[in-house]
Protein backbone atom coordinates (compact mmCIF):
# COMPACT_ATOMS: atom_id res chain seq x y z
CA UNK A 1 0.00 0.00 0.00
CA UNK A 2 1.22 3.55 -0.77
CA UNK A 3 0.22 7.08 0.19
CA UNK A 4 -0.81 9.91 -2.13
CA UNK A 5 -0.74 13.67 -1.78
CA UNK A 6 -4.23 14.69 -0.66
CA UNK A 7 -3.52 18.38 -0.13
CA UNK A 8 -0.81 21.00 0.07
CA UNK A 9 -1.23 23.32 3.07
CA UNK A 10 -0.22 26.98 3.31
CA UNK A 11 0.11 28.70 6.68
CA UNK A 12 -0.93 32.33 6.16
CA UNK A 13 -2.37 35.46 7.75
CA UNK A 14 -5.26 35.87 5.28
CA UNK A 15 -6.48 32.48 4.02
CA UNK A 16 -9.22 33.86 1.77
CA UNK A 17 -6.88 36.32 0.03
CA UNK A 18 -4.14 33.75 -0.60
CA UNK A 19 -6.71 31.15 -1.71
CA UNK A 20 -8.25 33.68 -4.13
CA UNK A 21 -4.81 34.38 -5.64
CA UNK A 22 -4.03 30.68 -6.17
CA UNK A 23 -7.54 29.90 -7.47
CA UNK A 24 -7.21 32.65 -10.09
CA UNK A 25 -3.62 31.67 -10.93
CA UNK A 26 -4.60 28.03 -11.49
CA UNK A 27 -7.99 28.55 -13.14
CA UNK A 28 -10.07 27.29 -10.25
CA UNK A 29 -12.30 28.77 -7.54
CA UNK A 30 -12.23 29.11 -3.77
CA UNK A 31 -14.51 26.50 -2.21
CA UNK A 32 -17.82 27.99 -1.07
CA UNK A 33 -17.40 26.61 2.47
CA UNK A 34 -14.13 28.51 2.99
CA UNK A 35 -13.87 30.98 5.88
CA UNK A 36 -11.45 33.62 7.12
CA UNK A 37 -9.82 30.91 9.27
CA UNK A 38 -9.37 28.27 6.56
CA UNK A 39 -9.95 28.12 2.84
CA UNK A 40 -9.32 25.63 0.10
CA UNK A 41 -9.05 25.40 -3.66
CA UNK A 42 -9.94 22.23 -5.53
CA UNK A 43 -7.71 21.40 -8.51
CA UNK A 44 -8.90 22.47 -11.95
CA UNK A 45 -8.59 20.48 -15.15
CA UNK A 46 -6.25 17.53 -14.86
CA UNK A 47 -6.55 17.24 -11.10
CA UNK A 48 -3.97 17.11 -8.37
CA UNK A 49 -3.99 17.81 -4.65
CA UNK A 50 -6.33 20.29 -2.99
CA UNK A 51 -4.69 23.50 -1.78
CA UNK A 52 -5.48 24.32 1.87
CA UNK A 53 -4.90 27.73 3.45
CA UNK A 54 -5.01 28.04 7.23
CA UNK A 55 -4.67 31.11 9.43
CA UNK A 56 -1.62 31.14 11.71
CA UNK A 57 -0.38 33.96 13.96
CA UNK A 58 3.26 34.01 12.82
CA UNK A 59 4.49 35.61 9.58
CA UNK A 60 6.69 33.97 6.97
CA UNK A 61 10.29 35.00 7.61
CA UNK A 62 12.53 32.76 5.46
CA UNK A 63 12.71 31.22 2.00
CA UNK A 64 10.34 28.33 1.30
CA UNK A 65 11.98 24.93 1.39
CA UNK A 66 9.28 23.59 -0.90
CA UNK A 67 7.55 25.47 -3.71
CA UNK A 68 5.43 25.13 -6.85
CA UNK A 69 6.92 25.15 -10.34
CA UNK A 70 4.28 26.40 -12.76
CA UNK A 71 4.47 25.89 -16.51
CA UNK A 72 3.04 28.75 -18.57
CA UNK A 73 0.62 27.46 -21.19
CA UNK A 74 1.47 30.37 -23.48
CA UNK A 75 4.14 33.05 -23.50
CA UNK A 76 6.17 33.31 -20.26
CA UNK A 77 6.17 37.13 -20.18
CA UNK A 78 2.39 37.23 -20.65
CA UNK A 79 1.85 34.74 -17.84
CA UNK A 80 4.17 36.62 -15.47
CA UNK A 81 2.25 39.84 -16.18
CA UNK A 82 -1.07 38.05 -15.53
CA UNK A 83 0.21 36.71 -12.20
CA UNK A 84 1.49 40.18 -11.24
CA UNK A 85 -1.99 41.51 -11.96
CA UNK A 86 -3.36 38.96 -9.48
CA UNK A 87 -0.99 40.17 -6.77
CA UNK A 88 2.25 38.20 -7.30
CA UNK A 89 5.66 39.87 -7.34
CA UNK A 90 8.76 39.02 -9.38
CA UNK A 91 11.71 38.10 -7.14
CA UNK A 92 14.26 37.28 -9.84
CA UNK A 93 14.51 36.17 -13.46
CA UNK A 94 16.76 33.90 -15.46
CA UNK A 95 16.64 32.73 -19.07
CA UNK A 96 14.84 29.54 -18.00
CA UNK A 97 12.33 30.77 -15.42
CA UNK A 98 10.95 33.56 -13.26
CA UNK A 99 10.88 33.28 -9.47
CA UNK A 100 7.79 34.97 -8.07
CA UNK A 101 6.05 35.35 -4.71
CA UNK A 102 2.33 35.18 -3.94
CA UNK A 103 0.62 37.98 -1.95
CA UNK A 104 2.04 36.65 1.37
CA UNK A 105 5.56 36.04 0.05
CA UNK A 106 5.43 32.30 -0.73
CA UNK A 107 7.88 31.73 -3.57
CA UNK A 108 7.06 29.84 -6.75
CA UNK A 109 8.62 29.51 -10.19
CA UNK A 110 7.11 30.02 -13.64
CA UNK A 111 8.68 28.52 -16.73
CA UNK A 112 7.73 28.10 -20.40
Amino acid sequence: MVSFVKSVTFDCAEPMAVAAFWAAALGSTVDEDSTSERAWVEPAGWGGPTLWFQRVPERKIAKNRQHFDLRAVGDLVTEVRRLEGLGAAVRRTSPELVVMADPEGNEFCVEE
